[in-house]
């Protein structure tokens, strides 16, 4: 039995929800998002809960009856809040500037690495060595997130390079004499 999926996703006041066959549409003030829901699950709305159950007792159907709860509930937080991610960028000479839908990236190569930035998705840099990527579709965000942290991953011995700001580097100890 999935521990996920048992329980209902809590709608906040401000988002509206609507079922159509197998699509759910959720509303928020960040925008819109929508999902093609499996054949194995269904999907209810009881006031401001949306449940979801699965069709049978098959293992398809309970591995997807977390699967789908997770994913609405992803949806849900992300079009009344939003996701965000935080990059931080260690090493002399390295940063990181937006100018307009473009980021551009300083990262101790010979040249600068212009990431373009997709539409529904906000990138800031209040400083020159932090980097917050904002938007309401949790996957985008940290796929986004993954390709800026892939130009120059942190190395283990100064730690220069770019990292989420939650995660640590593990350091090592250099030659010794």
């Amino acid at each position: 039995m999935s521990r996920v999926g048992k329980y209902p996703v809590v709608v906040p006041s401000g988002v509206t929800v609507s079922l159509a066959g197998t699509n759910v549409s959720v509303k928020g003030k960040l925008g819109e998002s929508s999902l093609q829901l499996v054949e194995d699950v269904e999907a209810g709305l009881d006031g401001d809960q949306l449940w979801v159950k699965p069709k049978g007792e098959n293992k398809r159907a309970r591995m997807m009856w977390g699967t789908t709860r997770a994913l609405l509930n992803n949806m849900v937080k992300g079009v009344s809040d939003g996701w965000t991610i935080n990059l931080e960028i260690n090493g002399v000479g390295y940063r990181a500037a937006v100018q307009g839908k473009v980021l551009n990236l300083q990262l101790g190569y010979s040249h600068d690495i212009n990431y373009p930035i997709p539409d529904g998705i906000v990138v800031k840099c209040e400083k020159p060595t932090a980097i917050s990527i904002t938007g309401k579709d949790r996957q985008v965000v940290g796929q986004i997130a993954s390709e800026i942290r892939a130009f120059r991953g942190p190395e283990p011995y100064k730690g220069k390079g770019v990292k989420y700001d939650t995660e640590t580097i593990l350091r090592k100890e250099g030659k010794k004499k």
